[in-house]
């Protein structure tokens, strides 16, 4: 049940009394705080950026392009070691390299400098392209002395006319695919929403508190604004990008970070207080998380993943949100799937995808993915629902889910398990496809499947 506390109020935090500042005072109606002028985003001035910073961001890009480091870690290990940057830094530190990286192809191709020939020495050109298609002067850096801006203004004005992939930074065979499975006029609106940065979104923690009372702790305990994200029981969309893992609303458990398709996929399973539930591919637990507090953390969850590592982190975020009907299980071979047939109450399937419909928010995983990677994840997808069905009760439902925006890893996949031999049982309830930026939200993909009852003979 959600905790009930009056308004600016927490039963384990002061700091959410924090408009109370006399005794007086604590006995009246808390003080809503004078809120800090937001502090303007990169895209929205981008020469307000120090020196010191932009050569941080080269590094982490260099460490993401040539080491094939996930760009979240990367910025992680920058923010560790180097303490001294204060909000302001790191937030233009985070978005700098990101936006690099999102945009490496069109950047490259506007410095005129093949992508096999750049390197971690010479990626300062690209920051000044940055710089100009924002309709900003390069600054007078060292670093940037040689700049042939001339050259470039009349490149800039020739970009129009340069292929699709180039202008919205994607590798070739993404963007002859993406056309391909969506067609030109979906998949060119598509390109330009896989390009704009994702706005970060909470999920409240129903076993803590509710949406409202969140984001009231959120707006008197740290200065963030919120509003409540469409189509969801308890998402909340952050006006402002900032540091939430640093409140202490989120050390408590109040809230983790999840995308609002993320959370209405978690919503289609139906938990029910009571079930024994299946997340077969749980990895560090989201949708795991969002499940349990669905049914008010009773019943049993059963996390299975390949990862050990993944499991451990679930562990942990189990424990911060106060659930403890969920158990991790290592899937060792397919014993392991084996020896839970017809066991379970629900089944969800959030598969192994190309992670197509998140590329806005880990841009750097449009570089690493390979055309060749696409079969292997089919089959993958393939052998997943030929196999870990067996793990539904009859009558039970299961919930089939990708953050992929590629019908092969949806659509036809569903089809295709139906049309098969260990589809022969299931029926199709629902289906649903999100684009790239619908709502705001990830482009993702859910099905929910139910396994007919099993018939009685009429001689038993």
């Amino acid at each position: 049940m959600a905790r009930s506390f009056p308004p600016g109020r927490s039963s384990r935090s002061k700091s959410f009394d924090r408009g109370a500042s006399t005794k007086a005072s604590r006995t009246a109606s808390p003080q809503v705080p004078h809120h800090k002028k937001k502090e303007p985003s990169l895209e929205e001035r981008p020469h307000f950026i120090h020196r010191p910073i932009a050569r941080l961001a080269l590094q982490a890009v260099a460490d993401v392009m040539f080491d094939s480091r996930p760009a979240d870690k990367v910025i992680e290990h920058y923010f560790k070691n180097q303490r001294s940057m204060g909000a302001r830094d790191r937030r233009q530190f985070a978005e700098l390299t990101y936006d690099l990286i999102r945009w490496w192809r069109r950047l490259a191709w506007l410095t005129q400098i093949p992508e096999s020939d750049l390197h971690r020495e010479n990626l300062w050109p690209l920051l000044a392209a940055w710089w100009v298609e924002r309709g900003e002067a390069v600054p007078a850096w060292d670093e940037l002395h040689d700049w042939p801006s001339k050259r470039f203004t009349a490149r800039k004005r020739e970009i129009t006319t340069a292929p699709r992939a180039i202008q919205h930074s994607l590798p070739d065979w993404l963007d002859a695919i993406g056309e391909q499975e969506l067609g030109a006029q979906v998949w060119s609106a598509t390109c330009i929403e896989l390009n704009k940065p994702a706005p970060v979104v909470l999920r409240a923690n129903a076993l803590k508190c509710t949406r409202d009372l969140l984001a009231e702790r959120l707006r008197l305990e740290n200065e963030l604004e919120t509003e409540p994200a469409p189509q969801t029981q308890h998402g909340l969309i952050l006006k402002d990008r900032s540091p939430v893992f640093r409140t202490l609303a989120f050390q408590e458990g109040w809230f983790e970070v999840q995308d609002g398709a993320s959370q209405q996929a978690a919503e289609a399973l139906g938990a029910q207080s009571g079930e024994w539930i299946i997340d077969a591919c749980a990895g560090a637990g989201g949708k795991t998380l969002a499940i349990g507090a669905t049914m008010a953390n009773k019943g049993k969850i059963l996390a299975l993943d390949v990862h050990d590592r993944r499991l451990q982190e679930l562990k942990k975020r189990a424990a911060r949100a106060g659930l403890d009907i969920v158990e991790a299980r290592l899937i060792d071979g397919s014993k392991s799937i084996k020896r839970l047939e017809a066991t379970a109450d629900r089944l969800f399937l959030d598969v192994p995808c190309s992670g197509t419909g998140i590329l806005r928010r880990n841009p750097d995983a449009k570089w690493k993915l390979r055309e060749t990677d696409l079969a292997s994840l089919r089959s993958t997808q393939s052998e997943i629902l030929a196999t870990y069905t067996r793990m539904l009760k009859p009558g039970g439902r299961l919930v089939y889910a990708t953050c992929s925006i590629l019908p092969s890893e949806n659509q036809k996949a569903i089809a295709d398990f139906l049309n098969s031999e260990a589809g022969q049982g299931f029926e199709k309830l629902s289906e649903r496809s999100l684009a790239v930026g619908e709502q705001g939200y990830d482009g993702f993909y859910m099905a929910v499947l139910q396994l007919k009852p099993a018939h009685k003979s009429l001689n038993a």
